[in-house]
Order: C-alpha cells, then structure tokens, then sequence
C-alpha cells in the first residue's frame, strides 16, 4: 500500500483540512490501512463507494466504517457495489457504525458542503463490466452545484465526470471505480468499468478539480493489480486566498 498526498486551494473555506480516501474497499480492511490512517491524521474520512462487495460480503466493509468512524468523522456515498448488494437496510446498517451515508444528499461539515452522488441504478438493470454505466440522479447534481460556500462530491465514477459534471459548479469531485487502471504500464491504466480500454481517469488530479483514487481493492475481483499498487489517498486543503 502506497499514501499518495495531493492538495488544494479552495475558496470558501476558513481553514486547512487534511481528508483521508479510502475508495474500493470491496470488503476489504486490514491492520494497515488503520496504521496509515493514524499516522497521516486526516480530520475527517471520506470513502466514495464499494465499501461492500455484495450482498453476501459485506460485513468486512461495515467493520471498517464502525472502526474509522470510532477514531474520525466519516462520510460515504453509494457505489455500484451498494447498488450490487441491494441491501433493503443499507442506510441502517451504515448509521449503525456511526458513518454518515450521502445517498444523493449533501451535509454541511468542517465548514464545508460534502455531497454524495449515489451510483445510477434502475429497475433491471445490470451493472457490468463492459456494460455502459447508468445515469445518475441529475436533480442533486443541480442542487449540490447551487449551494454556496465550499462544495466536495463523493462521486464514485470518474466516467460520470465528463458528461453530467464537467460544466456543473462543482469545485472539488472525488472518485475511485477505475482501480488504477488495474494493470498500470507505461504510465497508463489498461482497463476501466465504464471507460475500457486505455481508460483516461484512472489515479490523481484531472482538470484541478476530479481527483481519483487508485484505491484499496487487491483485486478485481480475480484479476491482481499489476505496477499498481493499493493506495491511500490524502487530500490536503488550504483557503484560497482572496484578491
């Protein structure tokens, strides 16, 4: 496991905040991650969907939430693994480990807004690998963008970036998914969910304002990550300082 660190200037905000992303867990949570998370101290822990991996694994993701939320504020949205799992108590059970659950609803936090843009899901639909992903909730989008002040969304696809939130008001997109790309060679990801091959967001910083993170998963779900490794990703912010 890697900690990758980024940072950002912001307008809105009164203060410095360190944020820790754990993306795709898949179930997935280790002595390690506790480790990294104590030594960086984040003030606040974002994790932008598959914490589960389904309905059948899922209790691994729910003890990592309980564990984190324990030692810092935790905020989660829905990714397409929530949406796999079809858990009819997914809210529940998430309040339950004292994490808050954004499912297409923003709270005002750290003197900021953190919104999660919940993975788009509908009645028969099938989310797979080669599938195209489903539309979002467009409506909170629409709101998110309008609030004032500091704006970060939890949005688990980086593929939704382009088409519903590239010319929004949002400032600040965090997203997984891509997990890197799987097999990273030559400075590219080979292959992504909802992008393909030669996927173009797969890890950092696109347009200063969608982060990716290459995530926590070890696989997916069979395949190993190769030049790829599990990471924790940190995101520093700073006010921007105003003219």
């Amino acid at each position: 496991m890697i900690v990758s660190h980024y940072h950002s200037a912001q307008r809105g905000l009164t203060r410095s905040l360190r944020i820790a992303i754990v993306a795709d867990l898949h179930n997935e949570a280790d002595e390690a991650l506790y480790q990294k998370l104590r030594e960086v101290a984040p003030e606040f822990v974002v994790v932008p969907g598959d914490f589960l991996n389904d309905a059948e694994h899922k209790d691994g993701g729910l003890a990592f939430l309980r564990a984190c939320a324990a030692l810092y504020p935790t905020y989660c949205s829905i990714g397409n693994h929530e949406r796999k799992a079809a858990l009819p108590d997914l809210a529940a059970s998430v309040s339950e480990t004292g994490a808050e659950l954004l499912d297409n609803r923003a709270i005002f936090r750290h003197g900021m807004w953190i919104g999660g843009l919940s993975s788009g899901w509908g009645e028969g639909e099938r989310q797979s690998h080669l599938a195209k992903t489903p539309p979002p909730d467009v409506d909170f989008i629409d709101d998110f963008a309008s609030r004032e002040g500091c704006r970060l969304l939890l949005c688990h696809h980086p593929e939704y970036y382009e088409p519903y939130l590239y010319e929004k008001n949002i400032p600040l997109i965090i997203s997984g998914h891509a997990h890197g790309g799987q097999w990273h060679l030559f400075g590219h990801g080979i292959y992504a969910p909802g992008q393909g091959l030669f996927p173009h967001y797969t890890s950092g910083f696109y347009d200063g304002r969608l982060l990716v993170s290459r995530g926590l998963c070890k696989t997916r779900p069979w395949i190993p990550r190769i030049h790829n490794p599990r990471e924790l990703t940190i995101l520093d912010l700073w006010p921007q300082p105003t003219r």
